[in-house]
């Protein structure tokens, strides 16, 4: 039961990241598989496709995680609080730590859609992200 209920609370968590940004810049985010991890008790791993449409970003947020980001199509700039900026582009990597303020996430452009996957590993039942200031 207490499988289930969490399970319900990540699948609501990630209906709503789908619709974080306002209008016509809102991610796609789309649950692709959760795991709990046995070897790490209390653990649990989360993949995600996100998608930006051409333009679209992401509000500043941390995920309470480690973020292992892949970029598939398009290119994404990243940036997280107290670090440079990045573009990044198919087949290239991005990590953020659990105490990571992700300050920059967006498309680098305005006409092509840019898709990545985030594999998160964090505490098992936490939300994926929380809104920063």
């Amino acid at each position: 039961m207490k499988s289930v209920f969490l399970s319900l609370c990540v699948s609501s968590m990630v209906c709503f990241l789908g619709t974080l940004a306002v209008a016509g810049d809102a991610a796609t985010v789309t649950s692709l598989v959760k795991k709990d991890l046995p070897d790490y008790p209390g653990k649990e791993a989360l993949m995600i496709s996100v998608e930006y449409p051409p333009g679209g970003s992401d509000p500043i947020h941390k995920h309470d995680a480690h973020a292992f980001i892949y970029v598939l199509e398009g290119s994404v700039v990243m940036q997280v609080r107290g670090g440079k900026q990045v573009t990044l582009s198919p087949g290239e990597t991005w990590y953020e730590g659990p105490s990571d303020i992700h300050v920059v996430g967006r498309n680098a452009s305005t006409t092509k859609p840019a898709k990545f996957i985030v594999l998160l590993l964090k505490n098992k039942g936490a939300p994926v992200l929380t809104p920063v200031e």
